[in-house]
């Protein structure tokens, strides 16, 4: 896989190998916020045990850690799993010969590997990440740095760093073993890293927060406060679509251009579901993530490598609050915020394309079929809207289809109103109705 990609694993007990001399693994267990829920949801050397025994850390010895992984035990609160990765004594993630994340099902069978190339100036990276969709795991290759290092990747995840927690050692059941076919060495115990503190850190940290101890890190320097600047306000009027289309708020398009990285803040919006639609000219990583009302990412909507990036994508607005997203990108880029009512409709005319996007389906019963022209992932999905009468949120969304490479598909769609969201789609592609 490359950073960005993501795909459909085993909802098995899996091993996860972090591959890497030099580098410390570690879990965070996050709940719906993009947050841990306590102590215990930090899986790392000094606690190397969920209490739920789901998650299990040990060190080969040789470059290797492995996760534990029992996807079928992890608790329902928990909706995603990141793989991190750390380094000590000034040595960067760069520096990391043969960085790599590897997921073995029981048999033995890879079933996702992620080389990571991208490492830079930072001490400290989300590598993977473990996530329930539809009703199953994906597994999603991450390779997000953080140049603050792990405090800095630890404290946007909810974690306080201020003071070291006891080691763990909760009673679990035994983790089966791995079949021979891996050759996997037998763990040995690592030894708890030593804690520091940490500039500018409160005296008394908040009682709910959960902390862990974090390896000997370089000195940093102190944050420096960028400029606030206030955003412009938005005006929504009532905008006439066609065909008429009943789901979701109805508003004057928001649009914005700027370079590189930025924080985008589009207020005055009526809350639920709304289309995203960015274009970015250059040949670097391309990222977009809403910001909740932490400040903290929630959810990822593009997560991309592909030259000059374009694509709409699904967002949904806040009943309370502004809808906040966080731009990662190398060059100039534009961003539109349109209601869904703005998106293309599915005829059986041809609709031609590249990247993600979001169509509507608005008669009976048809077939979708699609052609793509990639080499990476086609991920579509749909969001049944009959019978759901909250106008303020998407229902839970249905996979059509989730392959490699280049394709044809014929897949069947219910009857409308729904949406058609291409949610991965690194390539050119065509769609068109099937009347039934």
């Amino acid at each position: 896989m490359i950073k960005g990609e993501n795909s459909f694993v085993p909802s098995v007990a899996l091993r996860i190998a972090v591959r890497g001399g030099g580098v410390d693994a570690m879990a965070l267990l996050l709940m719906d916020g993009g947050t841990v829920g306590g102590d215990g949801d930090v899986v790392f050397h000094g606690a190397p045990t969920h209490p739920s025994g789901a998650i299990r850390l040990t060190d080969a010895g040789d470059g290797t850690a492995w996760l534990d992984v029992a996807l079928t035990t992890v608790e329902e609160r928990i909706t995603r799993v990141l793989v991190v990765g750390s380094t000590e004594n000034g040595t960067t993630m760069r520096d990391v010969a043969g960085l790599s994340v590897e997921a073995f099902a029981p048999d033995g069978t890879s079933v996702a590997r992620y080389d990571v190339t991208e490492g830079g100036p930072e001490t400290a990276m989300v590598l993977a990440e473990l996530y329930r969709r539809a009703g199953g795991w994906k597994f999603r290759a991450v390779g997000q740095g953080y140049a603050n290092g792990l405090a800095g990747l630890a404290t946007d995840h909810g974690v306080d760093v201020a003071r070291p927690v006891a080691a763990q050692v909760p009673q679990v059941p035994q983790v089966p073993q791995v079949p021979q076919a891996v050759q996997m060495p037998a763990p040995v115990s690592a030894p708890v890293p030593q804690s520091v503190p940490l500039p500018a850190q409160p005296a008394q940290p908040a009682p709910h927060a959960p902390t862990f101890a974090l390896p000997q890190q370089p000195p940093m320097a102190p944050p420096v406060a960028p400029p606030v600047v206030p955003p412009a306000p938005v005006a929504p009027e009532p905008v006439a679509y066609g065909p008429a289309w009943s789901y979701g708020p109805v508003f004057a398009p928001y649009t914005q251009s700027g370079r590189d990285n930025d924080v985008i803040t589009v207020s005055g919006l009526p809350p639920g579901p709304v289309v995203v639609h960015l274009e970015v000219r250059g040949d670097g990583y391309t990222g977009l993530a809403v910001l909740d009302w932490k400040n903290k990412e929630k959810d990822y909507l593009v997560n991309s490598t592909e030259d000059d990036f374009r694509g709409r994508v699904l967002a949904t607005v806040p009943r309370k609050g502004n809808l906040r997203l966080r731009l990662e990108a190398e060059g100039p880029w534009r961003v539109e915020v349109s209601p869904l009512a703005a998106a293309h409709v599915l005829t059986e005319g041809e609709v031609e394309s590249r990247g993600p996007d979001v169509l509507l389906h608005t008669g009976g019963v048809a077939d979708l079929a699609i052609q793509y022209g990639g080499d990476d992932n086609l991920i579509v999905n749909i969001f049944e809207l009959a019978r759901h009468d909250d106008h303020t949120a998407l229902p839970e969304d249905e996979n059509l289809v989730n392959e490699i490479g280049e394709r044809r598909e014929t897949v069947p769609l219910p009857a409308g109103p729904l949406v058609v969201q291409f949610e991965a789609a690194d390539g050119p592609w065509r769609a068109r109705l099937k009347r039934v």
